[in-house]
């Protein structure tokens, strides 16, 4: 059975977590958050894909202001008996623009 729970705060073992995803660096904090590149999302989601607080088959999906591009990154974290990935995509401002899409295997650091 699937569990989608919107979270204000991170368990304490994504909290202490951190992951490389090609050039995405992602460590939980304190603050209950996960941040991306040192950056703190607008929009945090967390489901569980096979039951609750199983961490080793989550997906997170988060919103993020890129200031390089001057647009917002959908990014969602996809881990399935504990491999990861990260599909990143820039939000388009309309259908007519051309999809920005990339997915990175993640590799935990630290």
């Amino acid at each position: 059975m699937k569990a989608a729970l919107i979270l204000l705060l991170l368990s304490p073992a994504v909290a202490s977590a951190a992951s490389q995803c090609g050039p995405f660096f992602l460590k939980g904090e304190n603050d209950g958050l996960m941040h991306i590149n040192g950056q703190t999302p607008e929009t945090q989601k967390m489901t569980f894909l096979k039951q609750k607080d199983d961490f080793d088959n989550v997906m997170m999906q988060w919103m993020l202001p890129d200031a390089r591009v001057g647009r917002w990154l959908g990014l969602d974290y996809v881990k399935r008996n504990g491999k990861a990935i990260l599909n990143v995509e820039v939000v388009r401002k309309n259908m007519d623009e051309p999809r920005q899409f990339w997915t990175y295997d993640c590799k935990r650091v630290g």
